[in-house]
């Protein structure tokens, strides 16, 4: 089998045309390299070396070698530069996830443009779903980091780091009663609506989020409908079936036949953003990838 050492120094003296001077290329002593090519020559049964009164030229078979040896060295060196990247964090591939509502939270799109213009060799590749989705997807390595907007509890598998809070707002068909006003509106004025909200185990955070708050503030929500996604909900609202409460970053779908007011009273009722993770996964180029958003959630605060 041929090795590296033997093609590296077939081409220095190739290119060189005197193993006295390959040799000082290569930084070892002339005997060593002359066995190396007669070593070479012996494999492939063919002479590669013409020797002339003063140096050496390659023979027919010794120019054909010659092309094909530069090409598997410059190969051989690419790969161990892709090595080396893929070490670093900076090839390789990424497969994240995020709920419908942190997607649309600009954080979200904003660090993930970032992370895909500086590490272009990583391959993104991107999933929505609810939190429960994600989170087992993670267990099963099908995902190697996701945007969620609750906590971790009781899952030693896995590991969140809170990212950011956002505020919750009231979201109201713009033919209700209490659309007219812009004000803040306290919490406890929506005891008597009927409310629109996500299914528990696609919003789970902000689910049981809005079911304390409204308990704080002296009444338990009457859920009239419960939809798929964060998405939906918002159409259904505007269909006049109820209200909901979102976060604030969902205004940024700005939906027909909608309005949005703050609440007061309500401190508890926040929407959190946390990045959820394998525990103890060591990927150089995950490690990269909480970097960036561990450092750019600290100058969005």
């Amino acid at each position: 089998m041929l090795e590296l050492r033997q093609l590296k120094a077939f081409v220095a003296i190739a290119e060189e045309g005197y193993i006295t001077r390959a040799a000082e290329r290569l930084g070892m002593q002339q005997p060593p390299l002359t066995r190396l090519l007669q070593s070479l020559e012996a494999q492939l049964g063919v002479v590669l070396m013409e020797r002339l009164p003063r140096g050496v030229r390659p023979t027919t078979a010794g120019l054909a070698l010659l092309e094909e040896a530069r090409a598997l060295l410059a190969q051989a060196e690419g790969l161990a530069d892709v090595v080396r990247r893929a070490a670093r964090g900076e090839r390789g591939r990424l497969a994240i996830g995020f709920t419908s509502s942190a997607a649309l939270h600009p954080f979200v799109p904003g660090v993930l443009r970032l992370f895909r213009e500086t590490f272009a060799g990583v391959s993104v590749v991107l999933e929505e779903a609810g939190t429960g989705e994600l989170l087992d997807a993670l267990v099963h390595e099908k995902l190697d980091a996701a945007f969620i907007r609750s906590p971790l509890s009781g899952t030693q598998s896995l590991h969140d780091e809170p990212i950011l809070v956002e505020p919750m707002l009231l979201a109201l068909p713009t033919d209700h009663p209490l659309a007219t006003d812009t004000g803040a509106l306290p919490l406890a004025a929506l005891a008597n609506e009927s409310f629109v909200l996500y299914r528990r185990r696609v919003g789970l955070g902000l689910y049981d989020a809005i079911l304390v708050g409204c308990r704080e503030a002296g009444f338990s929500p009457q859920v009239v409908q419960e939809a798929p996604r964060m998405t939906a909900t918002l159409s259904l609202v505007a269909a006049g079936l109820g209200v909901s409460i979102v976060p604030a970053s969902m205004q940024r779908l700005r939906g027909d036949g909608i309005v949005y007011r703050e609440l007061t009273e309500c401190r508890s009722l926040v929407a959190p953003l946390h990045l959820a993770t394998r525990a103890g996964d060591s990927s150089a180029v995950l490690r990269r990838f909480k970097e960036m958003v561990i450092t750019a959630a600290s100058t969005e605060a």
